[in-house]
């Protein structure tokens, strides 16, 4: 749901200023933490406060159940989701999972030069 969320905030901005960023890395305590960045609209206070919960929408088709929905599935597997603005403009969508041990965790090393 974030990642259409941010494809939706954007359609409203200049097409040379569309970004969409989805990164994920190995968190503290053994999470895995996902970010959804965009470059769109942004979010007011009032939908900050209330983007989670259920029939919340910002959008004038929108039903506002899609992310209520997606921070129970997380919350629900020991995660959190939460959003904040981003700067310029924009959002960020983050959320926090378990790892579990037999979870597959990419190691990426960089080469050192002399």
């Amino acid at each position: 749901m974030p990642r259409t969320n941010a494809i939706d905030a954007m359609s409203q901005v200049d097409e040379q200023r569309r970004r969409l960023l989805v990164s994920s890395w190995l968190g503290e305590s053994n999470t895995v933490l996902v970010a959804v960045q965009d470059s769109g609209t942004g979010l007011d206070s009032d939908s900050l406060n209330h983007i989670f919960e259920a029939f919340h929408t910002t959008k004038p088709d929108g039903m506002g159940i899609g992310l209520a929905i997606s921070r129970s599935i997380i919350m629900a597997h020991g995660g959190q989701l939460w959003a904040t603005n981003n700067t310029p403009q924009g959002a960020v969508l983050q959320f926090t999972l378990p790892a579990t041990q037999d979870m597959p965790i990419l190691q990426r090393h960089v080469a050192a030069r002399d």
